[in-house]
């Protein structure tokens, strides 16, 4: 992995200084990485939102090059993403660690995987997202045989790494440290080998029209995938997520599923999924 030595943006730059950078560069002069990724600092808190199109006409790179540098500033917490494009992480709201949302609707995560859990039946190969409500519901899988539980996130494996009658399958790739789940190209490549019978997903938000929202793209694309690796979709959601979007990174559910929330979720909250012929709602 490369090392970025490019010096920090002033936050203060203005959409001129980006430019001139830019044309200073050359039309025809690649850029280094840590150069480009300066000036992707420089352009997006000079405009406030940049799209990816457009960040890669200005630098004359390709857009997946363009979505590659992204991808590593918000890893390091220089930008935020948004649907196409980035934002300052000023403007975005901060995400929760595993460690300060394991200690959030403790119990209303714990009915809903106690009640996901049930749902599974022995000799059946089961989906784990990362995060804290399937990590509850991992939990009441330890007791349980003939099962395999195939894994994103830190939260199952700790949970079932000494369930002798576990099969435990842990998807390979990069560590998001915030959300303690393993994302990116070496996840995918796992995961397009891999089928099961269920797929238990989280969500930071989540909006009937459209979809589970996650901070950043590598996250909902990654459930996107499980969702069509599996033959019965869950979405494992409290009552604090319904109709909530705090990113702009968004996972679709085109098929059917299934909303699993708690017993606090009012009616004014579930009507929209509850619309949704596809979508059955349970609370827990």
């Amino acid at each position: 992995m490369s090392t970025d030595t490019g010096t920090d943006s002033d936050s203060g730059s203005g959409a001129g200084a980006g430019a001139e950078a830019v044309a200073a560069a050359g039309a025809g002069e690649r850029l280094r990485a840590a150069e480009r990724r300066r000036l992707i600092e420089e352009l997006v808190a000079a405009r406030g939102s940049v799209a990816v199109e457009e960040l890669a006409a200005s630098l004359g790179v390709t857009q997946s090059t363009i979505r590659r540098d992204l991808a590593l500033l918000t890893e390091r917490g220089r930008l935020a993403r948004t649907y196409g494009g980035a934002m300052p992480v000023t403007a975005a709201p901060a995400e929760s660690s595993v460690g300060q949302r394991s200690h959030e609707h403790v119990a209303e995560k714990d009915r809903i995987g106690r009640w996901a859990a049930a749902q599974i039946a022995d000799g059946e190969t089961v989906l784990l997202d990362a995060g804290t409500t399937t990590g509850r519901l991992a939990h009441h899988l330890r007791a349980r045989t003939d099962l395999t539980v195939i894994t994103s996130g830190l939260t199952a494996v700790t949970e079932l790494a000494d369930a002798p009658e576990i099969d435990l399958v842990v998807l390979g790739g990069s560590l998001r440290h915030i959300s303690q789940g393993l994302v990116g190209p070496l996840a995918e490549l796992a995961l397009s080998r891999l089928t099961a019978d269920r797929a238990f997903l989280g969500a930071d938000g989540l909006d009937a029209a459209l979809g589970i929202c996650e901070a950043s793209l590598v996250q909902t694309r990654l459930k996107e995938q499980m969702a069509e690796r599996a033959r019965e979709v869950y979405v494992l959601a409290d009552a604090s997520k319904l109709g909530r979007a705090p990113f702009g990174a968004w996972a679709t559910l085109p098929g059917p599923w299934t909303l699993v929330t708690d017993h606090t979720a009012d009616e004014e909250r579930l009507a929209p999924f509850r619309a949704l012929p596809q979508v059955r709602v349970v609370r827990a």
